[in-house]
């Protein structure tokens, strides 16, 4: 239950935070309209990191596709232990997604475009490919649970903590211009299903055909950094 709650609260941080930032540049008539993407991959890094200490006592996993990688990387994480982090994980993000409606209401209110408003819950492709926003997810997820395993492997504990949200900026930077670097399955999902079943003002469909592929890449991503890295 200590993992669970951890997990939960850690996760919530991360999506208030890093949905937060990009309603805070979406959405009509907020102070941050319009600010950009460098604004929005920076506040992910920085909502990774608050989430990363409020998560720290299980590890700090935050991202079912981390929790893949441990699962194969660590065989004292078991199977249990995964689905266990990975329900926090999920309420963690469902709730955050709600906190940011709650906070954003009147913009949300003001803000007439669907896709802007979806954008604040989960991510999309810039140009809709399958092959490619699935490569990108993986490829993505991919750096992220590599660098993280391989952190751990040669790094101290407190380089951990800073070195990760640095990780995410840069991924976000480097390659999330194709679908918006979910990299986090539930970041992606949680959120989606608070889209759906929120009274959002202004919302228009929750794009549940393209909701695989920001689950199903960063899990692929993750297993496969996890099975890389123990080759080294």
């Amino acid at each position: 239950m200590s993992n669970f709650l951890s997990e939960l609260l850690g996760t919530f941080t991360l999506v208030l935070l890093g949905n937060g930032v990009v309603a805070g540049v979406v959405l009509a008539k907020t102070k941050a309209n319009n600010a950009g993407w460098v604004v929005i991959t920076m506040g992910w890094g920085f909502a990774v990191l608050m989430g990363i200490l409020v998560g720290f006592p299980s590890g700090a996993h935050l991202n079912p596709a981390v929790s893949i990688g441990v699962l194969i990387d660590d065989p004292e994480f078991l199977f249990n232990d995964f689905m266990i982090y990975v329900a926090g994980q999920m309420v963690g993000a469902i709730v955050g997604a709600a906190a940011v409606v709650a906070l954003y209401w009147n913009h949300y209110e003001a803000t007439e475009d669907a896709g802007s408003v979806l954008a604040t819950f989960s991510t999309g492709p810039a140009i809709r490919n399958t092959t490619v926003n699935l490569f990108s997810e993986v490829l993505g997820t991919f750096m992220l649970v590599f660098v993280i395993i391989m952190i751990g492997k040669n790094s101290v504990e407190p380089a951990n903590i800073l070195l990760v949200p640095f990780l995410v900026m840069s991924i976000g930077m480097s390659l999330g211009g194709v679908t918006g670097y979910a990299i986090n399955p539930a970041r992606d999902l949680g959120p989606r299903i608070a889209h759906f079943l929120l009274p959002v003002p202004n919302k228009g469909d929750s794009d549940w055909g393209y909701s695989w592929i920001p689950v199903v890449g960063p899990l692929l991503g993750g297993a496969l950094a996890a099975i890389f890295a123990g080759l080294l």
